[in-house]
């Protein structure tokens, strides 16, 4: 079992990069949605890097394999969030594409990352 710096690793960096491209894409969604919407993408982004670098600090690839699953399913959250802010218009099908690329991704990244470990 190799301990990994998470700082350094590609996943941690894209998620960090999400979390700031979502907390920039939130502050233009409706002001009604801050505590629904906006606050669940926001919650979920940061979600997907924390867990990652939870995960790195377990003693087993056991326990890393369970928080980067944690982690996808929070990736997979936030693209479903992603799809209810185009369905409400909070965003143009341009920025959905971009984004959406982005999260499926890191989505087959941290799978493969995992499996990797498996």
């Amino acid at each position: 079992m190799t301990r990994h710096n998470f700082k350094n690793l590609k996943i941690w960096q894209d998620g960090i990069s999400l979390v700031s491209e979502t907390y920039k894409l939130t502050k233009t969604f409706p002001k009604f949605e801050v505590y629904s919407l906006s606050s669940q993408m926001n919650r979920c982004a940061v979600s997907i890097p924390s867990n990652i670098a939870e995960g790195t600090s377990k003693s087993t690839n056991k326990h890393i394999s369970k928080y980067l699953e944690i982690s996808l399913g929070s990736a997979f959250e936030w693209e479903t969030q992603l799809i209810i802010a185009l369905n409400e218009k909070y965003i143009s099908k341009e920025e959905f594409k971009r984004l959406e690329e982005k999260i499926t991704t890191l989505q087959r990244m941290i799978s493969g990352f995992k499996k990797g470990l498996d």
